[in-house]
């Protein structure tokens, strides 16, 4: 083999390595597309909420505290007497502030949340 040939073997191996790559990486793009096109998008889980429903649909597991309410009134909001005992980093419930995240574990089961919920 001479020297001219032997470089020439080696660009042709790489360009084969180069193609197949290229070509493993196109059909996985081409799956990637295929699987999150069929995969439901969140407009078709929205869950439509009118009038009353939204507020007097139970309170979700995370909450942020809003301007003016206190561990009471989202106590009674929510239906979770508990709040303090259920978040620690609470040293005085009555140093609440807005942009507090708690956490809330409602208690209220009753019809009127269940069918606001859509249950």
């Amino acid at each position: 083999m001479a020297p001219s040939s032997k470089y020439t073997y080696y660009i042709k191996a790489s360009a084969a390595v180069a193609d197949a790559t290229l070509l493993f990486c196109g059909v996985g793009l081409i799956a990637l597309v295929l699987i999150t096109s069929s995969a439901s998008t969140d407009e078709e889980l929205a869950v439509v909420v009118r009038g009353r429903q939204m507020s007097e649909r139970p309170c979700d597991e995370i909450y942020v505290v809003g301007e003016g309410e206190t561990l009471n009134t989202i106590s009674e909001k929510c239906g979770d007497p508990y709040i303090v005992e259920r978040n620690p980093h609470i040293h005085d419930p009555d140093d609440v502030f807005p942009g507090l995240v708690i956490k809330i574990v409602p208690l209220l089961t009753s019809k009127k949340y269940m069918s606001a919920a859509g249950w």
